[in-house]
């Protein structure tokens, strides 16, 4: 499979050369201005648990992602982007090197995002790619994106694949979610179902699967 990699090993790289070792006993905390926080925010977004700009100061909306980061990992949840946290962030991040996925991944998995989530922030985006390739590694599932997509076993799966919605043209932002997702982004965990209260004419996902979180209009179902 075509191997691609994102421009944050650039980034990445760049980071511990400028900065060195005296990076593991720097805090960054709300109110923080640094290069660094440019990176942490780069390396969040690429992993949907950030969705705002890139600016370098650490806001509100930086320390809510470095939150939820470190909820996914089990660390402290305070907010404060320590050694651990940074530890665990920049783990994560080298693992994209190695994986692998191919243009027609990306071709379908944003196309199904767009039809499912537009409108819906970026972390809903991702969250979405995230669910279908839970179940690409789940064994209750085929085990490539488009079948799963696709798949009718248990009936159709996603509606836009019934209706035409699947076929359209996704925006920058569900592309960008697409790659997230297929790099590892995990912003629901192992949730496999989604759904849209406001909208489902059906309580099936709701009545047999444990309920996890509600991202915008969505609640997402283990």
């Amino acid at each position: 499979m075509k191997k691609i990699f994102f421009l944050l090993t650039l980034t990445l790289t760049l980071f511990l050369t400028c900065v060195g070792a005296s990076a593991s006993d720097v805090l960054l905390k709300h109110t923080s201005d640094s290069y660094e926080v440019t990176v942490v925010q780069t390396l969040l977004k690429n992993q949907g648990y950030f969705d705002g700009e890139i600016t370098g100061y650490y806001g509100y909306n930086t320390k809510s992602a470095v939150k939820d980061f470190q909820k996914a990992f089990s660390l402290k949840t305070d907010g404060i982007f320590g050694p651990q946290t940074r530890t665990a962030l920049y783990n994560a991040a080298s693992k994209h090197y190695l994986r692998t996925y191919d243009d027609n991944d990306i071709y379908w998995l944003s196309r199904l995002i767009e039809a499912e989530a537009q409108g819906e922030s970026y972390t809903g985006k991702v969250a979405v790619g995230n669910c279908v390739l839970n179940r690409v590694i789940s064994n209750q599932y085929p085990n490539n994106v488009v079948k799963v997509i696709f798949d009718k076993n248990y009936g159709v799966q996603y509606q836009p694949t019934a209706n035409g919605k699947i076929y359209n043209t996704p925006s920058n932002d569900s592309k960008n979610a697409a790659i997230a997702a297929l790099e590892g982004a995990k912003p629901i965990g192992k949730c496999m179902f989604f759904y849209n209260p406001s909208k489902s004419s059906s309580n099936w996902i709701k009545n047999n699967r444990k309920y996890y979180t509600t991202i915008g209009n969505h609640d997402f179902h283990i």
